[in-house]
Parts: structure tokens; sequence; C-alpha cells
């Protein structure tokens, strides 16, 4: 399926053979990859429990998101909420706008089933641009403080600063 297509830039649906390139993308930026995790998520996609957004510039593949229909874990897990999960534009399509359409289509597609759309996001440099990104987009933080592995981190307590240390924030969505 497609979701957008104007000029250079198409957003569509996650395709089989897209689970190698984003494996072998994300090894060459050094980033942690699990090919397995993106075999789950064409499982998923395919079993419609997972939206995946796949982003091509000059038909090139740039970048993707997943939209988890109603999250699982955090705070907004009782409440039924929408959940971008495993937001990523590789380097060399950043500031080029890719970013900032994937989230439109992502949260136009969420507005059709939800007022509010959710994310959580990891706290070091690695998700500056991200961090700013979803500021600038209107996303705010829930107020429930800092999360680690999928709890709330007790004030003063030590943990580390990896990918399972998030803040996560909701955004109010216009259908």
């Amino acid at each position: 399926m497609i979701y957008y297509e104007e000029g250079n830039l198409v957003i569509r649906d996650m395709q089989a053979e897209d689970i190698s390139i984003i494996h072998k993308e994300n090894l060459s930026h050094g980033w942690h990859s699990n090919q397995s995790v993106y075999e789950g998520y064409y499982k998923a996609q395919q079993a419609k429990t997972l939206y995946v957004f796949v982003a091509e510039y000059e038909g090139k593949f740039a970048g993707y998101t997943t939209l988890k229909p109603q999250t699982s874990t955090g705070p907004f897990a009782k409440q039924g909420l929408p959940e971008v999960s495993d937001f990523n534009v590789f380097m060399k399509y950043r500031r080029k706008g890719i970013g900032s359409k994937i989230l439109d289509v992502v949260e136009n597609f969420a507005a059709g089933f939800s007022s509010t759309i959710t994310l959580g996001v990891g706290l070091h440099p690695g998700y500056g641009s991200a961090q700013r990104l979803y500021i600038k987009r209107g996303y705010i933080p829930d107020g429930s403080g800092v999360w680690y592995r999928d709890h709330p981190l007790e004030p003063y307590t030590a943990c580390c600063n990896d990918d399972d240390l998030v803040l996560y924030l909701s955004k109010q969505l216009h259908s």
C-alpha cells in the first residue's frame, strides 16, 4: 500500500525485501540491529497488528517507523492509545523533510482511530534529532518522568543511559 507519493518521496508499507535493507543499513551506521525484529515487524504488518511506514527517497530506502494501534507498555498502556515506535531516517537522508513527512503520514493515519498519539524517545545523544523533531511537532511529556526497561524510574535511582531509558510523549491529533 502507498500512503503518500509526491516528487522524490514515497511512503509505503513494508515489503519482505525491506527486512535485510533495514538490518544492513543499521549496521552500516554502527547501530544495534537484530534482523529478527524486522522479520517480526513484517509478520505483524501482515497480521494487521502493526503498521510499518517505509520512506523511499529517489527510489532508495531512506527510513521507516512503526505504529502500534494500542501500546502495551509505558504510561499510556491502559489507555489504548497508538504508539509510534522505532522511528529512523538514515543519516544520508536527514535534513530533507523525510522524517517530518513520515510523521505527517503516521499521525494522519492514527487520527482515523484515535484523538491522541504517543511515543517514547531515548535520552542519549543518538536520539537528539528525534527529540527536537518531536517537540517541534507538538509532542509533550506525559509527566510520569523517565522510564527504564518499561518501568518508571524512581528518583535518585542509578540507571544506564542506553536505548531503554526513555521519556514518553503524546500529541493531540486533529481529524
